[in-house]
């Protein structure tokens, strides 16, 4: 009877492996540190072993013949998801670690395994149930918490959802500002440029004046350029907003969808 209790305090590991070498390596290093470890070759007796009995984490290989490790993963999950699922591979891929990511595996451990990896990968994955983060209480099973992602020794632990920084906002809200504030920027220069260009001509025409006719041909070109410098300001004016305009309008739509890529 007290052998019974003792046992029902002890942690439950279940390894998943075609290799039965890889589950004596485990029962060897975690049952000299009071685990009750269990083992399976493949993945559907894994899932049966699961469907009898109730387990604290759960390692599993990738491949294997029938069930890769990707499926046992993702079925584990569907039953329990409060459950810490650890791949153990020597196939570590991104296209391999972008689907278990997507399980919602909890780490990666890398063949070939060290006693230390072992003990240690063990311990890391039950501190998600252990502190509360990843258990869901079995009568919600509908409405599983989300699992937080295990640093395993040996192994690059899945990555984390980007936080969006702060300064990407203010960024945003400045391109917007200038993007607003380009209208009146166009018309006010439309305005001015007419203006400028007339008083500078008319500078330009009184010096010629006051030289009394000494050169009638620069007198013709600068009266020639005195008359068509309104139109050649207007055409400035009126074409250059609509420029300043199209570079803000794309400043601002970069500026957007960088801020629709962070979600």
């Amino acid at each position: 009877m007290k052998e019974h209790a003792m046992n029902a305090l002890r942690k439950r590991v279940l390894v998943v492996d075609d290799d039965p070498v890889v589950g004596r390596s485990f029962d060897r290093v975690l049952s000299d540190k009071g685990y009750l470890v269990s083992t399976a070759l493949d993945g559907q007796e894994a899932l049966n072993k699961l469907s009898r009995e109730e387990y604290d984490v759960v390692f599993t290989d990738i491949k294997m013949p029938g069930m890769d490790g990707l499926e046992v993963a993702s079925r584990i999950k569907a039953r329990r998801p409060w459950i810490p699922v650890v791949i153990i591979t020597g196939y570590g891929t991104p296209d391999n670690e972008a689907k278990a990511a997507a399980a919602g595996v909890s780490g990666f451990m890398r063949k070939p395994l060290s006693p230390d990896m072992i003990e240690d990968g063990t311990r890391r994955a039950l501190q998600v149930i252990e502190g509360g983060k990843g258990r869901v209480a079995q009568e919600d099973e509908a409405a599983p918490a989300p699992e937080e992602t295990v640093e395993i020794a040996g192994a690059p632990q899945v990555a984390a959802e980007p936080k969006a920084e702060p300064g990407k906002a203010s960024r945003f809200l400045k391109n917007a500002a200038l993007l607003i504030a380009g209208p009146l920027l166009g018309l006010a220069f439309v305005i001015a440029l007419p203006f400028v260009g007339l008083g500078m001509l008319a500078w330009t025409g009184a010096r010629a004046f006051a030289k009394r006719w000494e050169n009638a041909a620069r007198f013709l070109t600068n009266a020639a350029l005195f008359f068509a410098a309104p139109f050649i300001g207007l055409a400035y004016a009126v074409a250059f907003p609509f420029v300043g305009l199209a570079l803000l309008l794309r400043y601002g739509l970069r500026a957007m969808a960088k801020r629709s890529g962070t979600r």
